[in-house]
């Protein structure tokens, strides 16, 4: 069921860490509140490995509602 304060996705949580914003950490890889991130390159989606690095595990279903992530492109 789409977040209905925003269709693009399924549920508010998903909202939330998609368009979390940290003024102490401005890259979302060093924040240890932003947990999803939004690959505007591919459309992809995963969970961020908060290791120092930027990596991040793709994942195709939401880890809160369950429903399946549409790609960026879908989304349009």
């Amino acid at each position: 069921m789409p977040s209905s304060s925003n269709p693009t996705y399924c549920c508010e949580q998903m909202v939330s860490q998609v368009t979390h914003s940290c003024e102490t950490h401005p890259d979302p890889f060093h924040c240890p509140d932003t947990l999803v991130h939004q690959s505007v390159n591919n459309g992809t989606y995963g969970l961020i490995i908060h290791d120092g690095g930027s990596s991040f595990i793709s994942i195709s279903f939401c880890p809160w509602c369950g429903s399946k992530l549409p790609l960026i492109s879908d989304a349009n």
